[in-house]
């Protein structure tokens, strides 16, 4: 039993060296057996692959439809099932869509607003994070409450008095209306302070401090670089919600609406007739840089959710 635990722990080419081909091969084979099982230990059935089918033909269809209407010949074929055949206009369509958005100018300010609040949230709630799972002061969990129980606030409780003070302030139709209110959020002190509290050992903490480190010091050499995996999925997520964000900017920008793409491509919509092969080019070119941003970065955000998820 001994020995064919420590066979299963050892590597491949470590044991063809030690014990052979043949061993190596069987060991191969078993390690793929076990990649194929689900976490209980058996292999997945037809079921759990006709589940998986399923899902991910319910979450790609809209992308479809969106594109089988944006390639679509003229807008009498965006309705009915005629609208599930794609077309062949979808390029000359997203040209037209291209134009009419102003995308140099609402892809840079939608840039800079989701680059500015996914770095301002994940300093920020790092920070608090690190304050509330590892410093010990008075009112700590009290405070903490009171920051964990405004994410039970809709968002549409605030837009009145945020709208009256963005008024007030000389600050609707500019950029920074949307920028400000989203500088730091609940739900990224709370994530940061629960992976905190288990990722990062008082004994290093206790070492830059005794090193001479100051409080800030100590936060900046310690506490960031120990937060990296959970700080990326933050960053990566409020950049996804920030670049998708719709109903704020919607009501802050006015006349500036070509700011942001959701707002740009909200605005080919009609007064009396929309043109949907339009609308549809605009929601395409306004989804394709997060593809892009998944496609590289999607790794990273697994990873990072994994980390914050698993304790210990």
């Amino acid at each position: 039993m001994g020995k064919e635990s420590t066979k299963n722990e050892l590597g491949t080419p470590v044991l063809e060296q030690v014990y052979g081909k043949g061993v190596s091969r069987a060991a191969a084979r078993q390690r793929k057996a076990r990649l194929g099982m689900t976490s209980e230990g058996r292999k997945p059935g037809w079921g759990s692959y006709a589940g998986l089918i399923v899902t991910l033909l319910l979450f790609v269809f809209p992308l479809y439809y969106a594109i089988s209407i944006a390639s679509q010949d003229s807008p009498s074929n965006q309705y009915g099932v005629q609208a599930l055949i794609p077309g062949g206009s979808l390029f000359r369509n997203l040209g037209r869509a291209f134009g009419e958005l102003k995308f140099w100018q609402a892809l840079g300010g939608t840039f800079t607003v989701a680059t500015v609040v996914s770095i301002s949230t994940v300093f920020f709630s790092t920070l608090a994070g690190y304050s509330f799972a590892k410093l010990h002061f008075r009112g700590r969990n009290v405070l903490l409450t009171c920051v964990v129980a405004t994410m039970t606030i809709p968002q549409q409780l605030s837009v009145v008095p945020l709208y009256i003070m963005a008024n007030k302030a000389g600050l609707y139709g500019n950029l920074l209306a949307v920028i400000i209110p989203g500088l730091v959020s609940a739900f990224g002190v709370f994530w940061m302070t629960q992976y905190l509290s288990d990722a990062l050992p008082y004994e290093l903490i206790e070492a830059a401090r005794v090193d001479g480190c100051s409080m800030f010091r100590t936060f900046l050499s310690v506490g960031l670089p120990a937060a990296r995996p959970a700080a990326a999925m933050l960053f990566l997520f409020t950049f996804i919600g920030q670049w998708t964000n719709y109903f704020w900017p919607m009501l802050v920008l006015g006349a500036n609406k070509n700011s942001m793409l959701t707002t740009a491509a909200a605005a080919l919509k009609g007064a009396y007739f929309t043109d949907y092969t339009i609308v549809m080019s605009g929601v395409l070119l306004t989804t394709f840089p997060l593809v892009l941003l998944f496609f590289f970065a999607g790794k990273q955000l697994v990873s990072g959710i994994m980390a914050g998820a698993v304790k210990g």
